[in-house]
């Protein structure tokens, strides 16, 4: 076998979270009543545009958790297959090039020589204090010279390309247009070119078409030049804003699903059947709000690290090591962070149960449990899409502020924290070395905008009152 399948704690969680999503749009779709909501998600301009951009980190995020070992060379005295200790993704396979590519030390963008000065040996023999041509960078080029004209080349090349793809899209989203309502080419293109339609397929179409130029561009100039420069060991700062987004995601999606059931559970409980039940869960979360964060988060990590250095054996190789990290890590913030979303149904579940239709309902004798199913759940649903969403903004930051105190993800895991944290000390060194934290900073940046853009188009479309204003 050419590979051997690895499969992390966190893949099996990524894949089971992509299963209920998969499951949850079949079960939507068969019932109006939800669907509606998310037709009015889908008709705003901002609500496509978010979700056009959480889609494409998304889709890096799945590629990098496939994971597995490739096959060594086998011998042929022996029959047995063995397998190398590094642990590789689809990702790291089809961004081959920029991983491959590693220099020496630092590069800035789209340089074709070294940041620092150092000792070289000359073809002639001489030796020379000046900037080291890099190995990979640029090495096509004859001359200095001719690194604009290049660049330019091949933005035009690659951009050529995407504009071909994306007037194929535009054409088979006319076809699709003219088959469906009857219309003429000319008619479909005027009411696509003003706008007309149900969706805004005029902002789909635009904003794919600069996902496809940028996109094509960066694929395109990163098999010649480090688009984001290398940092301290020579390795692309490209490839390291790509294997952040697992990272991200991972923190931000697993650790909303741990912290859900806590927050659901106690909050609805308190608010309904209030008495000791809610003394008891507001005495809960109060303690739990007095202990500091950060130093609960330590203090845990702290004892896993410990318990992960006495059993080496435990863990086959370097990335099993440091998923277990990512994963407690995951549970740690879960169990920390359900107490807000907690007071907020509490809070809304109280002004529910005395809603005229649950006193209906309990006048009619239906029992609590019914009446929490079908009243005040569904009711309350708008909040936690809401929060689920604006959650996983905060933690993609929680984890960039943990990892940069040192009690984040584990070292050799690479993450927007783990590069802000090693860009850190370079930003007082003369001239700075900005391109990784501007790279870490701005994927965070986009990924945390597009959720909460998102959060405000889910706003509008699951609340009620909201519904009614409009």
């Amino acid at each position: 076998m050419p590979f051997l399948p690895v499969l992390l704690w966190t893949d099996i969680l990524i894949y089971l979270l992509l299963s209920v999503v998969v499951a949850s749009v079949f079960y939507v779709r068969s019932r109006p009543h939800l669907i509606a909501p998310w037709k009015f998600v889908f008709q705003k301009k901002r609500g496509v545009l978010s979700i056009m951009v959480l889609m494409c980190y998304v889709i890096i995020g799945v590629m990098d958790s496939v994971h597995f070992r490739l096959a060594l060379p086998s011998d042929e005295q022996s029959n047995t297959q063995h397998y190398s200790t590094e642990v590789l993704t689809v990702l790291d396979v089809l961004v081959k090039p920029v991983r491959q590519q590693i220099e020496k030390t630092y590069s800035s963008p789209f340089a074709t020589h070294l940041f620092m000065k150092e000792m070289q040996q000359l073809e002639s023999g001489t030796v020379s204090f000046d900037y080291a041509k890099l190995k990979h960078a640029g090495s096509h080029l004859e001359n200095e010279q001719d690194k604009g004209a290049d660049i330019q080349k091949t933005v035009i090349k690659s951009t050529s390309y995407a504009l071909f793809i994306w007037f194929i899209a535009v054409i088979a989203v006319m076809f699709r247009w003219t088959k469906k309502y009857g219309q003429s080419w000319k008619q479909v293109a005027n009411k696509l070119r003003l706008g007309q339609s149900t969706y805004p397929l005029r902002t789909l179409l635009l904003m794919l078409f600069i996902l496809l130029v940028f996109a094509s561009n960066l694929i395109a100039l990163s098999v010649d030049y480090h688009v984001l420069g290398t940092d301290k060991v020579g390795q692309d700062v490209l490839y390291q804003a790509l294997k952040s987004i697992r990272t991200g995601l991972v923190i931000g999606t697993l650790t909303t699903l741990v912290m859900l059931p806590f927050a659901l559970f106690m909050g609805i409980a308190a608010g309904y059947f209030k008495g000791w039940i809610d003394d008891l869960i507001q005495y809960i979360y109060t303690t739990l709000n007095s202990i500091p964060g950060v130093l609960l988060i330590a203090a845990a990590v702290l004892m896993l690290q410990v318990y992960m250095n006495n059993n080496p054996d435990s863990f086959a190789t370097i990335a099993e090591r440091a998923d277990m990290r990512l994963l407690f890590l995951c549970i740690i913030l879960g169990l920390t962070s359900w107490t807000g979303l907690c007071r907020i149904l509490r809070g809304e579940t109280l002004k529910l149960r005395e809603a005229e239709y649950v006193l209906a309902a309990r006048a009619l004798g239906a029992g609590g449990l019914t009446i929490l199913h079908r009243h005040i759940l569904p009711n309350l649903m708008h909040i936690v899409m809401i929060a689920i969403v604006l959650d996983f903004s905060g933690l993609v930051l929680a984890e960039a502020v943990l990892s940069y105190v040192g009690v984040g993800v584990d070292p050799s895991m690479i993450s927007w924290g783990n590069m802000i944290n090693s860009a850190r000390l370079e930003m007082a060194r003369d001239p700075i070395v900005w391109w990784s934290l501007t790279a870490a900073f701005f994927s965070m940046f986009t990924l945390v905008l597009a959720a909460n853009l998102f959060a405000d188009v889910v706003r509008d479309a699951f609340d009620p009152r909201m519904q009614a204003s409009v």
